[in-house]
């Protein structure tokens, strides 16, 4: 709709104001580690949310410059210089160039995988093929994909596919179950759960996700509870 889109931008707003700052109490409480996915123009328009999440030992890694936008069908020198900006600006804030790269809306040029690693990125989180780490070959060597939910992600779910609260935590609560079942008996797995704030970090919802992230941080003693980079790193050692 034309400008001021109010409707949305409030919605997202609420995340930014209200929704992260529960998840990041919830977490917290449960000890529980989390990749942080950061529009680089999140800097400028609420850097104490990334500090907070910073402070809490969250993995800060990048997802584009802004969710407006996104990659595909841009040439080779502009998606260059898009991985370039973000890197710089966020490397000029944390102290240190991030390892891992989701791509707004997971949309990729046929170039993407090559450019981020000739950028240094050691991973990337777009391709939503296994429940393994993957190599994959780019033309100056290979990248990591580490898997990123797409059937556990609250904007799929809940906004996609409509979903409620208590059935997206149900949803966590099988997945992790009938893993950490099929983990012991035939072969190590990865398990994501994508959150956005303006979505999970509404009440109804948080008290619905609450009971599923707890179900998970009862049983730590029997699983490994990692960043993707701390992933990315055992994959690759």
């Amino acid at each position: 709709i034309p400008a001021p889109d109010v409707l949305n931008n409030s919605w997202r707003e609420y995340g930014n104001r209200v929704g992260a700052w529960r998840l990041l109490a919830l977490l917290q409480g449960l000890q529980l580690p989390v990749t942080l996915l950061v529009n680089s123009e999140l800097y400028g328009a609420c850097p104490e949310l990334i500090a907070a999440f910073r402070a809490a030992g969250a993995e800060i890694a990048s997802h584009g410059r802004t969710n407006s936008e996104h990659q595909a069908g841009l040439a080779e020198a502009d998606e260059r210089a898009l991985i370039e900006h973000v890197t710089r600006t966020i490397a000029e804030h944390e102290g240190h160039a991030p390892a891992g790269w989701l791509s707004p809306w997971i949309a990729e040029t046929v170039r993407t995988p090559d450019l981020l690693h000739e950028a240094g990125y050691r991973y990337l989180l777009d391709w939503c093929m296994d429940d393994q780490p993957v190599w994959m070959t780019t033309r100056s060597g290979r990248i990591l994909s580490v898997p990123y939910p797409q059937e556990l992600n609250d904007s799929a779910a809940i906004i996609g596919r409509q979903v409620d609260a208590q059935e997206f935590a149900g949803m966590v609560i099988d997945q992790f179950d009938e893993m950490l079942e099929q983990a012991q008996d035939r072969q190590p797995l990865v398990m994501g759960i994508a959150l956005h704030a303006m979505i999970a970090g509404q009440p109804f919802r948080l008290r619905a996700l609450r009971r599923a992230l707890a179900h998970i941080a009862e049983r730590r003693d029997r699983c490994w509870l990692a960043t993707a980079g701390a992933i990315a790193t055992a994959s690759a050692a």
